[in-house]
């Protein structure tokens, strides 16, 4: 019978030591840390929340020893996607961002009071009509998407590249447009939309059609008012008319808002509201901040409330809703999401504005 005693102890502990340094050196080594030195050291791991889009949200942390690897790199993932089951883009034509207070819009005011928001936004140039929602719509500059023409020329086709009605009806969502300017028509193939109403008439009229017909299962809307840039080019941008069709704007907005509650919508939409270009005098088109210059709002799932300071343009609206609707944005888009409406912290753009 072995006596236990001290050195006896001491022998047993030995051996085991050196039966686990045997084992572990059996065993299989992290691929990820085997060439690094043997020191080890705390570090911080990034968890992924999402897979889209890398170096441009908030990381969540793990605190964990492991050896260190001097070459690793770190991917911080977005911010994980709000529930967003459809979106709603609504464009009041020629819309400067200083008419919002001005007129005032109450609707569109109260409504930026849980949005985030900028009134700094840029447009492209030239800005007019239909070039400027084109990038609106397919996340692409003048340069890509070939629209360089402003009136309806079914002869010229549609624009070219993906745009967010071909992502989104691919995906099987409704794709609907109501617009008051036919030549919104060419932004899109006819076998990318369910629904197209071009409706010649005042944007209080458009929402009361769209009232009378809600598609209540759409998946993507783009609703488009453009009385506030007929006005000005007949009287001119901030003169007492144009003001005035902008607050019947902002009654349209109202009646919009309204559909989506009686509805149940409003909860789970996620709603852009925006304008294609701006305007000076009697025109528009020029590089002057009165025509470059286009507010952008953001309300809905995950939105932070609050002022954005990145800097937008009109092309990240595609990419914003594709992002929102978990649909791929194509890799020739010049359009990124904002994500810092979603409580991203601000990052360099990764991408130049149109020229």
């Amino acid at each position: 019978m072995m006596v236990m005693t001290k050195r006896t102890g001491y022998r047993i502990l030995c051996l085991l030591a050196l039966a686990a340094l045997v084992l572990s050196a059996c065993l299989p080594g992290d691929p990820a840390v085997e060439d690094a030195p043997t020191a080890t050291r705390t570090v911080w791991v990034t968890l992924a929340i999402d897979t889209v889009t890398p170096s441009l949200a908030p990381t969540s942390t793990l605190n964990v020893t492991r050896k260190p690897n001097p070459t690793e790199t770190r991917t911080v993932i977005p911010t994980r996607r709000p529930t967003v089951r459809r979106v709603l883009i609504i464009s009041l034509d020629g819309l400067r961002p200083d008419a919002i207070a001005l007129a005032p819009m109450p609707n569109l005011l109260a409504l930026m009071q849980t949005s985030a928001y900028s009134l700094t936004a840029q447009t492209i140039f030239p800005s007019a009509t239909l070039p400027a929602h084109t990038s609106m719509l397919t996340g692409l500059c003048p340069a890509k998407h070939g629209v360089d023409w402003n009136d309806y020329l079914p002869e010229r086709g549609y624009a070219k590249g993906t745009d967010i009605f071909d992502l989104a009806h691919a995906a099987g969502l409704k794709t609907v447009m109501f617009v008051g300017k036919e030549k919104l028509r060419q932004i899109t193939e006819p076998g990318s939309l369910d629904i197209f109403r071009y409706i010649n008439d005042r944007d209080v009229v458009i929402a009361q059609r769209i009232t009378e017909e809600f598609p209540v299962d759409f998946g993507l809307m783009v609703v488009h008012f453009a009385t506030p840039d007929a006005m000005g080019h007949v009287y001119g941008w901030m003169t007492p008319q144009y003001i005035s069709v902008v607050q019947r704007a902002d009654e349209a907005i109202g009646t919009l808002l309204k559909d989506l509650d009686d509805h149940g919508l409003r909860q789970d939409t996620l709603l852009i509201i925006t304008a294609d270009h701006g305007g000076h005098d009697q025109t528009h088109g020029s590089r002057l901040p009165e025509d470059m210059t286009i507010p952008w709002l953001i309300n809905g799932p995950g939105v932070r409330p609050g002022i954005l300071t990145t800097p937008i343009q009109t092309t990240d609206s595609a990419a914003t809703a594709a992002w929102a609707l978990g649909l791929s944005r194509p890799a020739e888009w010049d359009g990124w999401p904002v994500f810092e409406a979603f409580g991203q912290p601000v990052q360099p753009r990764p991408l130049p504005f149109c020229k």
